[in-house]
C-alpha cells in the first residue's frame, strides 16, 4: 500500500480526517501505520502526509503547544498528548488582537444588523474571559475609511437592484476611468470585490473595492444579463494552462506587482525584490508594466517580450532627445 500514489487531497475532507486522527492517535499510543491507515480508508503515503501537517498545529502559534507527533515508518508515537488536552488558554496579546479586530469589524457599514449583534455578542464573552486584556484593547481602535464606504453602497445597489456609477484605477493601464456597473455580488477572495456587469464593455468584470476612487447609487434599475456565477475557490483570477508564462524580475520598490498581478509564484531575491512567475493571455499587454517600472524591474521571459520592452523604453526615451524633449536624457 505504500508504494500507491497519494489521491488529491480534498481540503475540507483532510481537515475532517485529520481532526479525528488526533482523536483516534490519542487513544492508540504506538498505533501501527497501516493499522491506522486502514481504519481511515486511506494509503499510508496519504497518513504520513497528515503526520507530516500535524505537528504544525495546537492551540497557539507560540510553538510550545504543538502536537508532539512522529512515526518510525511503522509506528506512530504521539509525546504530548496530556500537554494539548489542557483547556486553551488565550495570551494577552492574541486577546487584544482578536478584540481589536472584532470591534472594527462591528462597525463595517452594510453589515447586517443580525450579525453584528451576533458579533457584538461574542466580543463581549472574550472580553469577559480576557480579564486586564480586554482593557488595553479598549485603549486601541481600527477604523474602514473609503472601502468601507463603497462596500456599504455595494451592498445597497445589489439589494435594492439600481445600477452603480464608479471611477475606477485600474493598475494594468495606470489610468482612471468611469463606468456604469450592475452589480451582482460581492466577493472576498484576499480583498473584497464586486462581480458585475460593466455597461461599457459589455462583459462581466470584477472591481476591487480599494480600487474605487468614487462611486453613486443611480436611479435606473440594475439589469445584468443571467450569466453563470463563477467557482472563486481557486482564486479570483484563473489563468489557464496553456497560456504563455512570463517571468519579472522586480527590486524593492516594485514588489506592488505581485500584490496587484495574479501570479503563479513570487520567488524572494537578495536584493529584496522578487521573481514573479505568472501567465497572461496576452504579454504584450505586461509592455506598459515594464516601462511603469523603469528601473525598478525587468521582463526576463520570453525573450521576444523582453526585447519589444526594451525597444519601447528607447523610443519613449528618444522622444525626450527632440526639439521639444529633454535633452539630458539618455539611454
Amino acid at each position: 500500500m505504500a508504494g500507491k500514489p497519494a489521491r488529491p487531497a480534498n481540503a475540507i475532507d483532510q481537515t475532517r480526517r485529520m481532526l479525528s486522527l488526533v482523536t483516534y492517535l490519542r487513544e492508540r499510543p504506538g498505533a501501527r501505520v497501516g493499522d491506522v491507515a486502514r481504519a481511515f480508508g486511506i494509503t499510508e503515503d496519504e497518513l504520513i502526509s497528515d503526520l507530516d501537517v500535524l505537528p504544525l498545529c495546537g492551540t497557539s502559534f507560540r510553538g510550545g503547544d504543538l502536537l508532539d507527533i512522529d512515526t518510525d515508518g511503522d509506528r506512530i508515537w504521539w509525546h504530548n498528548p496530556d500537554d494539548v488536552a489542557a483547556p486553551l488558554r488565550i495570551a494577552a496579546d492574541e486577546a487584544t488582537a482578536l478584540l481589536v479586530a472584532a470591534r472594527a469589524v462591528s462597525t463595517l457599514p452594510g453589515l447586517r444588523e443580525g450579525d453584528r449583534q451576533a458579533l457584538l455578542r461574542a466580543t463581549a464573552k472574550v472580553e469577559a474571559a480576557s480579564g486586564e486584556a480586554a482593557g488595553a484593547s479598549s485603549r486601541l481602535s481600527v477604523t474602514f475609511e473609503s472601502e468601507g464606504g463603497v462596500f456599504a453602497d455595494v451592498d445597497r445597489a445589489i439589494s435594492e437592484r439600481r445600477r452603480l456609477w464608479i471611477r475606477y484605477y485600474s493598475p494594468a493601464r495606470d489610468e482612471l476611468s468611469e463606468r456604469e456597473i450592475d452589480p451582482i455580488r460581492l466577493v472576498s477572495v484576499g480583498h473584497t470585490y464586486v462581480e458585475a456587469w460593466c455597461r461599457r464593455s459589455e462583459a462581466r468584470r470584477t472591481f476591487r473595492l480599494d480600487r474605487v476612487a468614487e462611486i453613486r447609487i443611480m436611479d435606473e434599475p440594475s439589469a445584468p444579463p443571467e450569466v453563470e456565477l463563477r467557482d472563486l475557490s481557486e482564486g479570483l483570477v484563473q489563468p489557464a494552462a496553456e497560456d504563455p508564462e512570463v517571468v519579472v524580475e522586480v527590486g524593492p520598490g516594485g514588489r506592488w506587482v505581485a500584490e496587484y498581478y495574479p501570479h503563479d509564484s513570487a520567488d524572494e531575491l537578495p536584493d529584496g525584490g522578487l521573481r514573479i512567475t505568472l501567465r497572461t493571455p496576452d504579454p504584450a499587454s505586461l509592455r506598459r508594466l515594464a516601462l511603469r517600472l523603469g528601473g525598478d524591474g525587468r521582463i526576463v521571459s520570453p525573450q521576444a517580450l523582453a526585447d519589444s520592452a526594451r525597444n519601447a523604453a528607447r523610443e519613449a526615451l528618444a522622444a525626450y532627445d527632440g526639439p521639444d524633449g529633454l535633452a539630458g536624457v539618455q539611454d
